[in-house]
């Protein structure tokens, strides 16, 4: 049962990807309570992948992960343009792919145990 329609998550899930990739980007991004960039990290990446999958709930898992994956590692990439003042961490990218395949994997479980108790 769903109680809001995937639009909702959709236009949700493109404004916290707007704002995870402004704060990502910004030569100086505005300070969070949250200390640990690794932490920072895991929260933005974990709630884009619950919203991904509100938004796209017959999607693959594993297409999801992928893309989260590949924008954690592109938004890397981008942080090592000099310009930016940023650093590119690889870690920040491990801590961001971890969060995204634990949170799938919860959302697997899940969905196995809907579907076994349904038949």
């Amino acid at each position: 049962m769903r109680l809001l329609p995937p639009a909702f998550w959709r236009l949700l899930l493109a404004i916290t990807g707007v704002v995870v990739l402004t704060m990502a980007l910004l030569p100086n991004p505005p300070e969070v309570p949250i200390d640990n960039d690794k932490y920072r990290h895991m929260l933005a990446f974990g709630t884009l992948t619950i919203l991904s999958v509100a938004a796209y709930p017959s999607t693959p898992l594993l297409r999801i992960g992928e893309r989260l994956s590949f924008l954690g590692a592109m938004i890397e990439v981008v942080q090592s343009i000099p310009a930016l003042h940023r650093d590119c961490d690889i870690m920040d990218w491990v801590a961001d792919t971890a969060v995204i395949i634990g949170v799938l994997l919860v959302v697997a479980v899940v969905r196995g145990r809907r579907q076994s108790s349904a038949i």
